[in-house]
């Protein structure tokens, strides 16, 4: 699954870029996102890892990839999460020499046309998040409820991990490839909003340097939401445990006199 030669293309200041997009039942919106990606950042690849999804979705995916060499295709046997969809995108990116790792969802959510801004930002960072809750950033057709549950686990997660992201939540992201192969990404279990709260909380808890920058959000025209509230309660669980575990060993080392521990909440 080597992709086509096509040349090296580069992004200025960070390299060679991956953006993945997981797939499940996005027939009615893959053509639409990956011409936008193309077109607003022609520099960069695609992998669409498709979770062999009954609506057709892999078909359409493998004939843009044959129609266009920057555009590749990861078939994967069944439905399995956006998390491990995620991470064996990220596999793949760096088994190819990739320097960063983007993730995008395939619903028009995230607008290719702000992509440029997060990877301007990656020059300078080592994780960008974009971001719908810092200044500049915003949410278009979102049902009040959503938004809620968004703003309010966004401030429970900064609560409980000490963590100053604004929106830590958030699938729109780019990564270093090196950062992602020192984050333990095999030991990754979470999926949806807890997949999104981990890989950035693994990030900043190891001292790698974490950029926001501001996004439209906006709420998808097509297909069904993957959201459900068992994603919600995984998260919820998850960043409490992250959180008491935190500074249970802050609390251990500063009684041992050493100081707060570098995974502490209070870095």
């Amino acid at each position: 699954m080597n992709a086509p030669d096509r040349g090296v293309a580069e992004y200025p200041g960070v390299g060679r870029v991956l953006v993945i997009i997981p797939t499940y039942n996005e027939a009615d919106n893959i053509r639409i996102i990956v011409g936008r990606v193309r077109a607003a950042t022609p520099a960069v690849d695609i992998l669409i890892a498709d979770d062999n999804s009954p609506d057709g979705t892999g078909r359409i995916a493998d004939e843009l990839a044959a129609a266009d060499p920057a555009v590749q295709v990861m078939h994967r046997p069944g439905k399995q999460g956006l998390g491990a969809a995620y991470i064996a995108g990220f596999a793949w990116g760096a088994e190819r020499g990739y320097d960063a790792c983007v993730e995008m969802d395939a619903d028009g959510s995230h607008a290719p046309e702000e992509l440029p801004a997060l990877l301007d930002a990656l020059a300078g960072a080592d994780v960008v998040l974009g971001s719908r809750y810092v200044q500049g950033g915003r949410t278009v057709n979102w049902p009040a409820h959503r938004q809620a549950i968004s703003r309010i686990g966004n401030v429970y997660v900064r609560l409980a991990l000490g963590m100053p992201l604004r929106d830590a939540t958030g699938g729109y992201r780019a990564y270093r490839t090196a950062v992602l192969g020192k984050i333990e990404l095999d030991s990754i279990a979470s999926h949806g909003y807890c997949f999104q709260v981990d890989l950035a909380w693994r990030a900043h808890r190891d001292g790698f340097r974490v950029a926001e920058v501001p996004i439209t959000f906006t709420e998808r025209e097509r297909g069904q939401s993957k959201m459900s509230s068992s994603i919600v309660r995984e998260a919820l669980w998850k960043v409490t445990v992250w959180g008491t575990a935190a500074r249970w060993t802050a609390l251990k080392r500063a009684v041992a006199g050493n100081g707060p521990a570098q995974g502490s909440t209070g870095r």
